[in-house]
């Protein structure tokens, strides 16, 4: 269905349950994919449910080890290994962890398949984003990396080069991992400062190695950056990256968790500025990779004040009906939050700060600033790598 986008869905993703106690709660999924309905995007959409990643799969970017690991957890979660980060407080074992872990890798899979052979234009599945996971282990809630999977999958078919932006909170490690010494990726990563957050890794100075050096890319972000910080870091960094890369596809994490509510991390972003990015990616995608775009969810602890505005808003931008900040979110949705959650939903698309406004780096930047120097930091350690000037 070539010009349509397509949003992958498949009620079983929100199987990805780690327990009632645990940040990552699926009622966030739900309710994403519920506010979608609520403002009519299906009509808009093809609503795909692909099947599992198998084995092979899974392979791409996963030991074999570590696979019959999680089938033996996800069989009896009191047989997790905790040597390949099964079993712990991070990513406890359950009954069918494998399977529905396999199911949102499978998602991301298809996803990148349609987008390339021209099925899609956009393509969208906020259950993925799982970023964390190792070739060899779970990390980070995270325990098949389906977006470093769509990535192999991509090269697969013949992709020359993919580009994979991470707008989490967290440092895009796992796909980083995946391909750090793999030209045809180019990862880009802004996140939190590895000094106050997990994983502790994504500083400027990490830019691959081997035929890949020049191809890992972060940018490491002060503690409380607000949104104009963190959109003056965006285009300071990214745009110029993918001119000079020239992706054929590009592939974007949004996680929500940089929000300013989020409980798990500590930078102070909007729901109007995390809007303001997706609009980004999309045009970029069309700018430098032809429109095509796979776009995954991630992070995001704030689950009903955040997480499903942010991602219904990256819905309908692939969807080509942008959401305007404005709308007013409906009564039947909010009632529907209160009945799962017992928390009152929100009432607007916005936080309020729509327009957002930030100052761009052409025009200028003081060094004595810690957003500038954090962006002076990456620039110098990886531009020239690709021939860029710092």
């Amino acid at each position: 269905m070539s010009g349509r986008a397509q949003l992958m869905w498949d009620e079983a993703v929100t199987g990805y349950d780690f327990g009632p106690d645990h940040p990552m709660a699926p009622v966030r999924l739900e309710l994403t994919r519920k506010l979608v309905a609520a403002l009519g995007l299906d009509r808009e959409l093809e609503i795909v449910a692909a099947k599992p990643a198998g084995e092979s799969t899974l392979r791409l970017v996963h030991r074999e080890d570590y696979i019959d690991a999680v089938r033996t957890a996800s069989a009896d979660p009191r047989a997790a290994d905790g040597s390949y980060g099964l079993g712990t407080v991070d990513d406890p074992a359950f009954v069918g962890m494998h399977e529905v872990s396999a199911l949102i890798a499978g998602q991301s899979v298809a996803a990148a398949e349609a987008v390339w052979r021209g099925d899609a234009d956009h393509a969208v599945n906020f259950a993925g984003g799982l970023h964390h996971a190792m070739p060899g282990g779970a990390s980070g809630f995270c325990v098949y990396n389906d977006a470093a999977l769509a990535i192999a999958r991509l090269l697969e078919l013949g992709v020359e080069r993919v580009a994979y932006v991470d707008v989490d909170v967290h440092h895009g490690d796992g796909v980083q991992a995946a391909f750090w010494e793999d030209p045809r990726v180019l990862t880009v990563s802004l996140h939190e400062h590895p000094r106050t957050l997990f994983p502790a890794t994504g500083w400027p100075q990490e830019t691959g190695a081997g035929a890949g050096e020049g191809s890992a890319v972060n940018v490491a972000l002060p503690a409380g950056t607000g949104d104009a910080g963190w959109l003056r870091a965006f285009h300071a960094v990214v745009p110029e990256l993918l001119a000079e890369f020239r992706p054929q596809v590009l592939v974007s994490q949004h996680g929500a968790d940089t929000h300013f509510e989020d409980p798990l991390a500590h930078l102070a972003v909007s729901l109007d500025a995390q809007r303001a990015v997706q609009v980004a990616c999309h045009e970029l995608a069309h700018t430098h990779a032809d429109g095509k775009w796979l776009a995954l969810g991630g992070g995001g602890y704030a689950v009903v004040d955040v997480v499903p505005r942010s991602w219904t808003h990256l819905v309908g931008i692939a969807a080509g009906r942008e959401i305007a900040p404005e709308t007013v979110i409906p009564e039947g949705w909010r009632q529907e939050v209160y009945a799962r959650t017992r928390q009152l939903g929100p009432q607007r698309m916005t936080d309020g700060r729509w327009p957002v406004s930030w100052a761009s780096w052409e025009s200028g930047y003081d060094p004595a600033d810690r957003l500038d120097q954090a962006v002076l930091a990456t620039r110098r350690a990886a531009f020239p790598l690709r021939g860029l000037l710092a």
